[in-house]
């Protein structure tokens, strides 16, 4: 793979995997047109560390502000225990059709279109309700509200459903305001991503070679510098403008590769 096309996956990764727009979907279907094949699609599930370092090194103080309240806080560890029952759905649906996932979803760039298509109409007709949120800051969020926003997050192991977008939905219709449930999707990506990278390099260390650490190397260090950015002024974002913009990239996105798909194949 010429390295160009790492930077570009890379920058894919780490640009689309905390909005509501799907970096899965984007990655393959660009995969799909570049011509690139990664054995069981090892490449693009290792240079998501690249992401969940950003939003650690984003909001660091905060995870040790946390981590250093948990003997004292009753807050801070009902809020540990909600974003580890929110993980556990992915989790276990992860491990348990993982070669489905990525033998038969992976490898269909028309499904990953479509859900790219329907899960904007999703996000604009969500864009326009009016909520009355119960929860303004990520730390009220109940363990048994946090678990159900878990399942929500486990349809994403469709690609092009988007794991942010469906954790935000699922946040939103379950009182939250906007900005809290952004916040929320960053928080669970960091055992959810973490998890997948680990469980992925177990199933695939054997597909590994030297001449892979390259690649590997050049889409962790862009998809970081990506995610950071967007980690650090999405919140602001999408406070101001709502979700709308990310409906209408995904079904741009969508129907333009549908397009290519039926054209070119």
């Amino acid at each position: 793979m010429p390295i160009w096309h790492a930077i570009l996956l890379g920058f894919l990764e780490g640009l689309t995997e905390f909005l509501p727009v799907s970096s899965t979907g984007h990655i393959l279907l660009a995969g799909h047109f570049l011509g690139f094949k990664s054995p069981g699609k090892t490449f693009e599930v290792l240079i998501q560390l690249g992401a969940i370092l950003a939003v650690l090194v984003v909001y660091f103080h905060k995870l040790v502000e946390i981590a250093c309240s948990l003997p004292t806080s009753q807050t801070a560890r009902r809020f540990v225990a909600g974003i580890l029952l929110a993980f556990l759905p992915a989790a276990v649906i992860g491990v348990a059709l993982h070669g489905f996932i990525k033998g038969v979803l992976f490898e269909t760039p028309v499904l990953i279109c479509i859900m790219l298509i329907l899960g904007g109409f999703v996000l604009l007709a969500v864009d326009r309700i009016q909520f009355s949120p119960r929860y303004h800051d990520v730390t009220a969020i109940p363990p048994s509200t946090a678990f159900m926003i878990g399942l929500c997050q486990s349809l994403a192991m469709i690609p092009g459903v988007s794991r942010s977008g469906a954790t935000i939905v699922g946040a939103l219709l379950l009182g939250t305001e906007k900005r809290v449930a952004a916040e929320f999707s960053f928080f669970l990506a960091m055992p959810t991503m973490a998890g997948a990278f680990a469980f992925d390099l177990y199933k695939n260390w054997s597909n590994l070679h030297v001449d892979d650490a390259v690649q590997i190397g050049v889409g962790f260090v862009t998809a970081f510098i990506a995610a950071a950015f967007v980690v650090r002024y999405a919140l602001a974002f999408i406070g101001r403008h709502g979700f709308t913009p990310f409906a209408w990239w995904r079904i741009v996105v969508g129907a333009a590769s549908l397009g290519a798909l039926t054209i070119f194949g």
